[in-house]
Parts: structure tokens; sequence; C-alpha cells
């Protein structure tokens, strides 16, 4: 073979080494696009401009429930979040989140998971929203849907969460309390969709799709 067919040859194998490996990597990209099952996530309510938490600090009304709250420091360790699947269905670890799919939203710190019921909440008369459970596990008043276009739940896309129990969607309308969380805004349920409950993700670890067997990697 002469020196310019070797040349040809390995400038051919290279091409397309380069295109199965870009080919690869646009996959890998498009696979991380998506909210997977098991994400530790930060959801920002775009309206308000503030990030979904809770903490160890109970309502003094209503159910007197863990609070969830929205506020707007961005490096505050109690507003990560795990999604999850619902109860006696988890879904598989890393695999994307699809729109209209049943899950459970888990408080990474305290273990409770996003929850409402008909309590009124304290500052608006909307209806209430906790953090409820032990460990990870409460009840099916848990188990919200994720609202979103096309077919699965896209990182960079504003979603809504409808709560399966009672149909309202997680909203901030502004409300500030006081003391001992002054300044944290309510987060409650709304009837209706509207521009106070469109929620993105923000800062968070997000769990690649898994190779390993479903029962490694259940949530």
């Amino acid at each position: 073979m002469s020196i310019a067919s070797r040349s040809s040859s390995i400038g051919s194998s290279l091409s397309l080494l380069f295109l199965l490996l870009w080919s690869s990597c646009e996959g890998r990209d498009s696979e991380l696009s998506y909210v997977t099952c098991g994400s530790l996530v930060k959801l920002f309510n775009t309206r308000h401009n503030v990030r979904l938490h809770s903490h160890d600090v109970k309502y003094g009304s209503g159910s007197g429930q863990q609070s969830v709250t929205g506020v707007e420091n961005a490096d505050d360790a109690n507003s990560y979040w795990q999604i999850r699947g619902k109860p006696n269905n988890p879904c598989l670890r890393g695999a994307p989140i699809k729109c209209g799919q049943a899950i459970r939203i888990t408080h990474m710190k305290t273990g409770r998971n996003l929850h409402t019921h008909h309590f009124s909440s304290p500052l608006s008369n909307n209806q209430e929203v906790s953090a409820f459970g032990e460990n990870g596990e409460g009840d099916n008043l848990d188990v919200w849907t994720v609202q979103c276009e096309g077919i699965h739940w896209e990182r960079d896309e504003a979603v809504r969460f409808k709560h399966v129990g009672t149909d309202v969607f997680l909203s901030v309308t502004g409300e500030q309390y006081g003391h001992p969380i002054r300044g944290q805004r309510e987060v409650h349920g709304m009837s209706s969709p509207n521009q106070h409950n469109w929620w993105r993700t923000m800062e968070g670890v997000f769990i690649q799709p898994s190779q390993e067997p479903l029962r490694h990697d259940e949530l």
C-alpha cells in the first residue's frame, strides 16, 4: 500500500471514530437534558424568584405539620428535594421523568414528602402545603404529577406540579412570613393554573440513566 493510500485509510478511520464518539456524546447530552428519577434538585418559582424550601419548623395553625416555604437564598441546603416514584410504584433510578408522570418530591434534610390537604394556608387562605412522613414514607397525599409539554420533563423547562389527591397546583403568590422564618414566602396550593405556579429546576445532582438491574435502582 502506498503512503498516500495508507494516509487516506487512516484519515477515514479517524473520521469514522470521531463520528462515533460524537454520536455517543450527543446521545448522552440528550439523556442528561432531562430530569431523572433520583435526581436531587432545587425548584425555582419563575414568577417570584424563590426556591422551594423546608426545615424542621412546624406550622402554628392548620395541620401543624412541617412548613414549606420559598426562599431567595440560592445557597441554602434546606432547598434540596429528591424526585422519586409514587408509593408502591417506584421509578427506575436515572430514568427520565415523563410529562404527566406521578411522582413524590422528598425533602433531603428531613426525609419528608411535599404534601397538601384540605387545610387553609396561614397567610393567603389558599390550600396549605406541608412536608409530611418519615424517612421518605408518608401517604397518598404526597403524590404530584408533572405538567409539561412534550414527552419528558426537561431540565431547563418551566413546569407545573398538580396534586393528585386534591387537584391544586403548587404555587407562590408572594406573602411573607414573620418570626421565626421572617422574609420566607408562603407556598400553597391553588385551584387553577396561572403565572404563580411555574417551576424550573436549578442547582442539583442529576442522576444519569443506569445500566444496572431494576432491583438495585428503585426509588
